[in-house]
């Protein structure tokens, strides 16, 4: 008689780990990047057509987008921030088999966000004219940019929170759950946009009171994952710590992201400023070439979101050649993406920036010459980008902060007041592309040094150990028998 064989039945926590750690990164880092790549397309289409949408209202109403969107850089900022620095923990956690502490960094994260949120919200309200002049915006901008500003930081807690979940559910390898939560709310808002700002003749507001909407429908969303047990951790008010000690690990693991997103949002308030000078067109085409240039940022940043959790998770599960390899072949995916977009955007300049009718003439011209800057740096991108989220993700804090900062930061502060005085407009166009090559250079001694001190998968040599390897060396040149010592 046949007996049949109980196979045991898998947690939830056990399948995913077997996923992470046994599968060929290639085909891993691949079937993760699809949705996470999905994500950040639908977001930097939003954030073009959004553009795209006001721009037929006029270049002020233009502009005033290009200065709100230093706001929403800074609320990202902060609310990516603490969902990263939970990213860190929870993978690693998850890849040690503790996902009770990977739940409680979860929950944490959560109403931490939404807390600096309402802070946000309270603190920008109080003097919404002043932090629009703050952020780049002229006399003729300041109106459009105080009334699409407006409902922004009412979004604030909404926005923190749902970035939070969003950063977690990708920690844990769900990028599918995580994709499908931001990319609704993003094609949401595409869709009715036009209706708020044309149909029901809202203009700048309505576009606005629209991302509103459709950020609080991608949270109910990403919010469901975790009330339904579909998710790897789980998300409760019971699980929210009460030691200092946690939330100091959510900011300091997550500040490489706070300081890239914060940097950004002054990056963008710095180029509106020095543009100024030169007119609303000329705020107008940096700001359209910027999000052209953001929109393969966020390809490049999607890609190295799917290696992210790989190399978190096997970094706790201590299979360090997976970490190396998953970051190789991450960047070599990104670059070669990366220069075919270069080629092509230089190629097709001018019908991309005329594509948004702002209908004045010199904005396309600007807006075409500061595309050139960026395709040169665009091949470049994908390895600095990288060696910055690897570092952040396996707790190299500091060395990940400083690369961080150096993006739109410390090679991009000195560029911005240096080169517009010397070369005009055309320094204001080409700061950000040299700050991008600075930060290529800076990052190599650092991924150099980590790998050679940090992610090496072999044992301490002991004196033992060293001389059985010296004798395995010279038994295959001899062909000598080793079988008793390879073990």
């Amino acid at each position: 008689m046949s007996q049949t064989l109980a196979h045991p039945v898998l947690s939830r926590e056990e399948k995913q780990f077997l996923i992470m750690t046994q599968t060929p990164i290639g085909k891993l880092v691949a079937r993760l990047s699809v949705p996470t790549v999905i994500s950040m397309l639908v977001s930097a289409v939003y954030n073009i057509t959004d553009t795209f949408y006001v721009a037929h209202l006029g270049e002020s109403a233009a502009g005033a987008v290009g200065v709100v969107f230093s706001l929403m850089s800074l609320i990202q900022a902060l609310g990516m921030g603490v969902g990263m620095g939970a990213s860190s923990l929870v993978s690693r956690c998850l890849g040690r088999r503790d996902p009770k502490t990977a739940s409680k960094y979860v929950s944490s994260a959560f109403f931490f966000g939404a807390f600096i949120g309402l802070c946000i919200l309270f603190f920008g309200e109080i003097n919404v004219n002043y932090l629009m002049r703050w952020l780049g915006s002229t006399e003729t901008i300041l109106p459009y940019a105080c009334a699409y500003g407006h409902y922004i930081l009412i979004a604030a807690p909404v926005m923190c929170s749902a970035f939070v979940l969003n950063t977690t559910l990708r920690a844990e390898g769900k990028a599918v759950f995580s994709m499908i939560g931001l990319s609704t709310g993003a094609l949401l808002n595409i869709a009715i946009a036009p209706v708020f700002i044309y149909t029901l003749d809202m203009g700048i507001a309505g576009a606005a009171i629209a991302v509103l909407i459709c950020q609080s429908i991608s949270l109910c969303i990403l919010l469901s994952f975790f009330l339904r047990k579909k998710s790897v951790t789980t998300l409760s008010y019971k699980l929210v710590s009460r030691n200092w000690k946690d939330y100091w690990n959510l900011i300091r693991l997550g500040s490489p992201t706070t300081l890239r997103q914060g940097f950004a949002s002054l990056a963008m308030a710095l180029l509106n400023i020095k543009a100024a000078p030169f007119g609303d067109a000329a705020v107008a085409a940096v700001s359209i070439a910027t999000k052209i240039y953001l929109a393969m940022r966020g390809i490049v940043l999607g890609i190295g979101q799917a290696m992210q959790p790989v190399a978190g998770y096997n970094h706790g599960a201590k299979l360090y050649d997976r970490v190396r390899q998953a970051f190789w072949v991450t960047t070599r995916a990104g670059t070669i993406i990366c220069t075919v977009a270069a080629i092509a955007l230089t190629v097709w300049a001018r019908p991309v920036i005329a594509a948004f009718r702002t209908g004045n003439e010199d904005v396309v011209l600007i807006g075409v010459q500061t595309l050139y800057f960026f395709c040169a740096a665009l091949p470049f991108l994908a390895y600095s980008t990288y060696v910055n989220q690897l570092l952040q993700m396996l707790g190299q804090a500091k060395s990940a902060a400083f690369l961080a900062s150096c993006r739109q930061g410390i090679m991009f502060l000195p560029l911005i007041f240096v080169l517009p005085r010397y070369f005009g407009l055309r320094g204001v166009e080409a700061t950000q592309p040299a700050a991008d090559m600075l930060t290529f250079f800076a990052s190599i001694p650092f991924l150099v040094h980590f790998f050679a001190k940090y992610q090496t998968s072999r044992r301490p040599l002991g004196a033992k150990r060293r001389l059985r390897l010296i004798y395995l060396k010279l038994a295959r040149k001899l062909n000598l028998w080793t079988e008793p010592y390879q073990k």
